[in-house]
């Protein structure tokens, strides 16, 4: 017998809406140093983690390295830095940056569509202040445009949900036009949270209306990472519980013995697994193709549990298994979660190196404090700090080798 693997629900409806960029010429590339700018939604990535996280699976042999320099509020033409603290052009030429990926057009929306001309001239000009300069001391810098989400409909939360959509979405194209008429990626991030959000039986995607919640970090994680650096599917791993035959993506399965009703197989991994949607195990339709699947085939009618190395981690009935399950929380997707955290962790100490908690220390009555006083070297020692955490983040991912048990409840 010979086992096919069957395909799954992918981003494939979500690719046309990367401009200009086929996956042979991806934007990001293993090794760069790469800097994200923008509003809310880009600070915002540095405590989910899941973008970074995605782009660190991808390049594990020669990782990229991020610095999150979004400021809430922020926009084009608004951006004011606390005293004493590194300018964002600083931050670019200490990073070494070889792109930029800058995420705008929230706030300016906000202005209507009076306001277009503006916020085109403005992204020009932002454009042009960037273009040619090579942050990195050798190669120009790269520039990538992501728009803005789509305004959630939230209900009484959001009575103005249709208007406001009609706005960004005139931002949103006014984007891409600016994006090809200047040869630049653009990330049409409106359009694709805009069909997600259409379906009412999944999760929503924000708290507001247009800022995230975690579960909407995740899922526009992985459509920008895709945009991006295009990235192996997930594992997909099919195993005949009666004779032991097998097929496998994103790993291998070995030493397969069918008994007791079920099927003991040893899986290794090939590449990461994926990361686990914060919704409680609900997602969308059509970023299901995320997770990693086992399909099991020829059990006898009932209930099995699933154990990973002597872990529960998933139960479901014998026409589930045959469908296939998702499997999000195995020892090797915990330790994903970890890592996860600890590119939080690193993004939190370098942000104490780059915005003032406390304005009361540069420009107030306690400037002259011993705290204040030490607030210089405290800039440059937290910025040691996450420079030592993301060396080890580099060579944190590696393969790993698990039973797996598959028996009757």
């Amino acid at each position: 017998m010979r086992i096919v693997l069957r395909a799954r629900v992918s981003l494939a409806f979500l690719l046309p809406a990367f401009s200009g960029i086929a996956a042979a010429d991806a934007v990001i590339k293993p090794g760069d140093h790469i800097a994200i700018i923008g509003n809310t939604y880009a600070d915002q990535l540095r405590i989910h983690g899941y973008l970074e996280t995605l782009l660190l699976q991808r390049t594990r042999e020669n990782p990229v390295s991020v610095r999150n320099l979004g400021w809430g509020a922020d926009t084009l033409s608004s951006r004011e830095r606390p005293t004493n603290f590194p300018t964002e052009e600083s931050m670019l030429r200490s990073h070494g940056t070889d792109v930029i990926i800058a995420c705008f057009g929230m706030g300016e929306s906000f202005a209507g569509k009076k306001g277009i001309e503006t916020f085109r001239r403005d992204l020009v000009n932002f454009i042009n202040l960037h273009r040619g300069r090579k942050y990195n001391g050798s190669t120009e810098v790269r520039l990538v445009l992501v728009s803005p989400i789509a305004h959630e409909d939230l209900g009484e939360l959001t009575p103005k949900v249709a208007r406001r959509n009609d706005e960004l979405l005139t931002y949103a194209k006014a984007m891409e036009k600016v994006a090809k008429d200047h040869a630049i990626p653009f990330v049409n991030l409106y359009e694709q949270t805009l069909y997600l959000m259409q379906d009412d039986a999944a999760p929503k995607l924000t708290i507001n209306g247009i800022h995230l919640n975690a579960y909407g970090y995740w899922a526009a994680g992985h459509i920008l990472a895709e945009k991006l650096l295009p990235g192996t599917p997930p594992w997909l791993l099919q195993i005949d519980a009666q004779s032991g035959e097998s097929t496998a993506r994103g790993a291998r399965i070995s030493t397969a013995k069918p008994g007791n009703g079920g099927i003991t197989f040893t899986v290794k991994t090939d590449s990461p697994p994926s990361l686990i949607p914060p919704s409680g195990g609900g997602v969308h339709d059509s970023m299901d193709g995320n997770r990693d699947k086992l399909i099991v085939e020829n059990l006898a009618p009932g209930t099995y549990i699933l154990t990973i190395d002597g872990n529960p981690v998933a139960k479901a009935e014998h026409e589930k298994w045959a469908k296939g399950v998702s499997i999000d929380s195995s020892p090797a997707h915990r330790g994903m979660e970890t890592y996860r955290q600890q590119v939080n962790d690193k993004n939190l100490q370098f942000t104490y190196s780059w915005k003032a908690l406390n304005q009361v220390h540069i420009v107030g009555e306690r400037r002259s404090s011993p705290s204040g006083r030490s607030l210089p070297a405290e800039i440059i020692r937290f910025h040691e700090l996450a420079t030592g955490k993301e060396q080890k983040l580099r060579s944190a991912i590696k393969p790993s080798t698990s039973k797996w048990i598959l028996s009757p409840e």
